[in-house]
């Protein structure tokens, strides 16, 4: 069974349909990329699952069970994390102030000592600002606390919303060695993310959203070798 399943999810701003009934899976301890041009529905998408957005209809399941119309935090209660495009970090925080957000929904102090202190050990910029405003950070750190922050609820399936966005290319590989090895620690993690390339060479599937509708899906070395995906999402004549 799948970890996460939306089942003919539609979803609209107004009169407007954002979602024309979506189906997708992730499985336990993938990374499933979710590709697609502005204003396809990626990020529509992650909100639905997170909560932040509430389906016209279609179901959201996660481990088997509805979550569509759960509040946010119940959500994250249950085992998702979101880490939002443009991150979402509170500037006027500090950085140890965000991290402490991300485990508002969790009583167990030694559990959380520990998450922080392996959040720390993957972030060590973030240990040399504990102190420090979010809002001076640099971009690329601004990324690792969101990151860092979400993984602070324990989730077991996160959903990162173009983490590399903005950043510089060796940030970019920084960001995409931290997803992997949190991916191999034991997160499930669904990626929407405009860098193609990077997306699909650490995911081991993807789905392919198209004004709204699943174009296409499939394991990463055939879609790297549509004709559909090659011209519209790698630049590539």
């Amino acid at each position: 069974m799948p970890l996460l399943e939306l089942h003919n999810v539609k979803v609209r701003y107004g009169a407007i349909e954002a979602l024309h009934g979506i189906d997708l899976n992730v499985e336990q301890g993938q990374i499933v990329a979710l590709l697609g041009a502005n204003g396809a529905g990626k990020s529509t998408t992650l909100r639905t699952v997170s909560g932040l957005l509430r389906p016209a209809s279609g179901t959201v399941l996660f481990d088997g069970k509805p979550i569509q119309g759960l509040p946010p935090h119940k959500i994250v209660e249950l085992g998702i994390a979101h880490v939002p495009e443009g991150r979402g970090i509170f500037a006027n925080f500090t950085v140890d102030e965000n991290l402490a957000v991300g485990a508002y929904t969790r009583s167990d102090k030694a559990g959380v000592a520990a998450d922080r202190e392996r959040v720390l050990e993957m972030f060590p910029r973030l240990r040399e600002r504990l102190r420090q405003n979010a809002g001076t950070l640099s971009g690329g750190e601004q990324q690792m606390l969101a990151i860092g922050r979400a993984l602070l609820a324990r989730p077991r399936l996160l959903l990162l919303d173009e983490p590399s966005l903005g950043l510089a290319p060796q940030i970019v590989r920084q960001i995409f060695a931290l997803i992997r090895r949190i991916n191999a620690d034991g997160t499930t993690i669904l990626l929407v993310e405009q860098n193609v390339h990077m997306a699909l060479d650490a995911a081991s599937y993807g789905y392919v959203l198209e004004v709204g509708s699943i174009a296409m899906h499939d394991f990463p070395a055939t879609l790297k070798t549509s004709d559909q995906v090659r011209k519209a999402y790698l630049g590539v004549a």
